[in-house]
């Protein structure tokens, strides 16, 4: 597991907007879930974080219940598999895969139809990421060895 750091967290965030007031988001590839209690703290209406590692999900259940989130929903299971099982629609989505895996390439095709018209893409990576021609990139950023920005569709 791999945090994302504090220094790139902020960023993100001063890109977002202060708040996300009212704003529905995804946590794929959970992880910590510092992305997605973080935009629970911002006023997100929902978060969704999904993890399929148990080790790790049941620390997302444990820390849910001590900060008393009531707008979260976690979900242990496949990131890509729910991805393509799921129909909700989001204003975030927030993309930290492993950084050794191949999640972006076969998640991202997914997330044309679960964004909502002014929906975001957040990806952080371990090396320099391109999206294809169906993406926008919006902020792109570099911090030590994590590369990150912001998508929108194209």
């Amino acid at each position: 597991m791999r945090p994302t750091p504090d220094r790139v967290r902020e960023t993100l965030f001063n890109w977002l907007g202060q708040t996300l007031d009212g704003k529905h988001c995804l946590d794929l590839f959970s992880g910590s879930g510092a992305l997605g209690f973080e935009a629970l703290s911002r006023g997100a209406a929902e978060v969704v974080m999904v993890e399929n590692n148990r080790v790790v999900f049941r620390a997302l259940q444990e820390n849910s219940k001590k900060l008393c989130c009531v707008n979260i929903a976690l979900r242990c299971e496949d990131g890509i598999e729910f991805t393509r099982r799921e129909s909700g629609r989001y204003d975030v989505i927030f993309l930290d895969p492993p950084f050794q895996s191949d999640f972006l390439s076969k998640v991202l095709p997914l997330l044309g139809n679960r964004l909502t018209e002014d929906g975001l893409v957040y990806v952080e990576t371990g090396e320099k990421f391109e999206p294809d021609a169906t993406w926008e990139i919006v902020k792109r950023a570099k911090a030590g060895k994590v590369f990150y920005q912001l998508l929108q569709q194209a």
